[in-house]
């Protein structure tokens, strides 16, 4: 019998960008999280993550969807952290 739950999705904008994420060295995998509909990165394009703060293990961040925001937690390999943050806010 098929698991139950809520299903996370995100849009292509997001997935897009997730993918590229998971493709950055150091990076182990981006875990997609909550959805918050009619909330907003302030002016932000669809697809924009930013990263909110460091936690064990790597990065809590949101991405703006069509809808809102779409919490994410990317997981790091440890001494990759600020390689890793520099590459995100590259891809900007």
């Amino acid at each position: 019998m098929p698991s139950r739950g809520r299903h996370q999705s995100t849009s292509k904008e997001c997935q897009r960008a997730i993918e590229k994420i998971e493709a950055l060295e150091g990076v182990v995998g981006v875990i997609i999280g909550r959805s918050y509909g009619g909330k907003s990165l302030g002016g932000s394009r669809t697809g924009a993550i930013k990263i909110q703060r460091q936690q064990p293990g790597g990065f809590k961040a949101v991405t703006q969807t069509a809808k809102g925001l779409q919490e994410l937690f990317i997981r790091i390999e440890t001494g990759c952290e600020e390689q890793v943050a520099d590459s995100i806010e590259k891809l900007k």
